[in-house]
């Protein structure tokens, strides 16, 4: 019950410290409370929706009602299984933008800009493009995490990307290469037609060394000693028990319980926790702040050709690709079906991409509940940078409770604005020659919703999460009030303890948060062994010529 390392949580970063320690030769002891990735459900890329509605797989959090969407209680998926959200996520890989990271940087996270971080996105992928194009110079060739593209078969897919060249916005080959602007083909965690999550990229070769071992329990709280993190208290079994570090403990438990296992061991809002009898052992008021996330929309439109995957929303149909899958890990089910993307700027005076898209070839809500027209296809759209912020915070001290989770969505006017330009260009691309033959009408929000009042009203009642919590445990610099850990991912104030997942991000990357969460458990393991970062690397990203001036 001791190593030199305890990591709290197998997600997509815990999962990658545990293989980067042990590698190295330290002992590892990674606590998680979920169980096995095992069967069809999990591992099959076309069942996605199921995995992060069961509750065998799901904290099953929710947030507080949300003031700004007519009190409505949104969904907050995190894996609670090997992998973590790595394990329930729609497997769509995205590192985000340059200008993300140059922002982390000059926000106080002194190495983290973009030629920092960029060896060790290298670093953990293994890139096939599937026979697709990309930008090979720009990806990694032998990494734990295998990404690669679906095949693309479906004509919407090309429809969507030329739609987007014939509005006027750039292709691009590869939007993980040097040009995320544009339209192309979107990149998957997928590896011989199965989900490649964090537990089967990193974790699970990880557990055959003797340097690493997995614990079932729930953590209850980190243990600290005349101010040094010593172990971390689990429950299991129905008692308490103490696992020790020898050296440092590591939360890697999710934007929401990090925060939450940080106040319960008296790390946060001293105010906060003397409200719950907690003992105040580090004063960090930016503890469980700064939450954000990505919302979307979905613009469905109703198809005028049999040719979308409605044909087989039915039982007969799906287990044909049930079928498919499990005999051959192939067909359909081999596939996110996510295979089409697009990164546009939504006014010109904005450096890069502030808003994703998501093609999918189907008109269906992530809950797998399809549209009532049948045949449809549907782009999934939301802004990047939202203003909004949000909190997590204790419910009380019992360690089984979930938290209070408030995003305090949509609290910015400007993110009124920023939903309505998306609605409304995400129409003029549905609208181009490409999509003519397949185009019969919009199912939603439908023809009539035009004027802004009637675009809002459609917003506060259809806006979704796109399920990428982040941000609360805020890295900056070590005399930054508001930081809760250092450029070194240390907890400020107490020693032996660090974080590092997405709750460490000071401000949300462009797209899916998968790949810069594994990207901070692979840095971290560096800080944490103290050998020195990777060179910087020397690749200059593309940035629109005339962003200043142009929208497109």
């Amino acid at each position: 019950m001791n190593a030199d390392y305890v990591i709290v949580g197998a997600g997509s970063a815990g999962c990658a410290l545990a293989y980067r320690l042990s590698e190295a030769g330290r002992s590892v002891l990674i606590i998680e409370h979920g169980g096995s990735d095992a069967g069809p459900f999990i591992q099959m890329p076309g069942a996605l929706s199921y995995p992060m509605n069961m509750a065998r797989y799901d904290w099953g959090y929710r947030s507080q009602p949300e003031p700004h969407l007519g009190g409505r209680r949104l969904a907050c998926p995190r894996g609670k299984v090997i992998g973590g959200s790595s394990s329930i996520n729609g497997m769509v890989y995205v590192r985000g933008h340059a200008g993300d990271y140059d922002h982390w940087k000059d926000s106080g996270a002194a190495g983290w800009g973009y030629a920092d971080v960029l060896p060790y996105f290298k670093r953990m992928e293994t890139w096939d493009d599937g026979g697709h194009g990309g930008d090979a110079g720009w990806r990694g060739t032998d990494g734990p995490l295998h990404v690669t593209r679906g095949p693309r078969d479906n004509p919407l897919h090309a429809a969507f990307v030329t739609a987007g060249a014939q509005a006027g916005y750039q292709s691009t080959d590869d939007y993980n290469g040097a040009m995320q602007e544009g339209f192309g083909a979107m990149d998957m965690t997928v590896h011989k037609g199965r989900r490649w999550s964090a537990a089967s990229a990193y974790l699970k070769p990880a557990l055959k060394r003797d340097t690493c071992e997995l614990l079932r329990g729930l953590a209850c709280r980190v243990v600290i000693e005349q101010g040094r993190a010593v172990g971390v208290e689990i429950e299991r079994g129905g008692r308490r028990e103490v696992v020790y570090a020898r050296r440092e403990v590591i939360l890697s438990a999710s934007s929401i319980n990090s925060p939450k296992l940080l106040m319960l061991s008296g790390i946060g809002p001293a105010a906060h926790l003397a409200e719950h009898g907690i003992e105040v052992i580090a004063d960090r008021p930016g503890v469980g702040q700064n939450l954000q996330d990505h919302l979307e929309l979905y613009v469905q439109m109703a198809s005028s050709q049999p040719i979308t995957l409605y044909r087989y929303w039915n039982l007969w149909g799906k287990a044909l690709v049930g079928a498919r899958w499990l005999l051959g890990k192939r067909g359909l089910g081999a596939s996110n079906q996510f295979e089409s993307a697009g990164f546009i700027r939504s006014r010109a005076g904005v450096a890069y991409p502030d808003i994703q898209y998501h093609f999918l070839p189907i008109a269906v809500r992530y809950d797998g509940k399809a549209a009532a027209e049948g045949h449809g296809f549907q782009a999934h759209v939301g802004p990047m940078r939202s203003a909004s912020r949000g909190a997590v915070t204790l419910a009380g001290r019992d360690p089984s409770a979930a938290p209070e989770i408030r995003f305090n969505y949509m609290s910015q006017e400007s993110d009124w604005d920023d939903f309505r330009t998306c609605i409304r260009l995400t129409r003029e691309i549905f609208a181009q020659e490409a999509f003519r033959p397949f185009v019969k009408h919009e199912i939603q929000p439908g023809d009539a919703v035009r004027s802004d009042e009637e675009l809002n009203g459609f917003i506060r009642e259809h806006v979704e999460s796109a399920y990428h919590p982040c941000g609360t445990c805020r890295m900056g610099a070590a005399d930054d009030p508001g930081a809760v850990v250092d450029p070194e991912t240390r907890v400020i104030g107490v020693e032996g303890l660090r974080v590092a997942d997405s709750s460490i991000f000071p401000r949300i990357t462009n797209g899916n948060l998968n790949a810069p969460s594994i990207m901070t458990g692979e840095k971290a393991a560096d800080h944490i062994l103290g050998r020195g970062m990777l060179p910087p690397a020397n690749d200059v990203p593309w940035v629109h010529p005339g962003w200043q001036e142009m929208q497109r």
